[in-house]
């Protein structure tokens, strides 16, 4: 995808969008550092 394209996806996708604040240490971040890896589905 062409840099001006993408760009351009990004913005449209980007000017509707809500920010969502959070408080609190990232599951995906614990796990990925903890060696956990991605868990399958069950």
């Amino acid at each position: 995808m062409p840099k001006t394209l993408a760009t351009a996806t990004v913005d449209r996708l980007m000017r509707h969008a809500h920010i969502v604040v959070t408080q609190g240490d990232s599951y995906r971040l614990t796990e990925a550092t903890a060696g956990e890896g991605v868990k399958p589905f069950s």
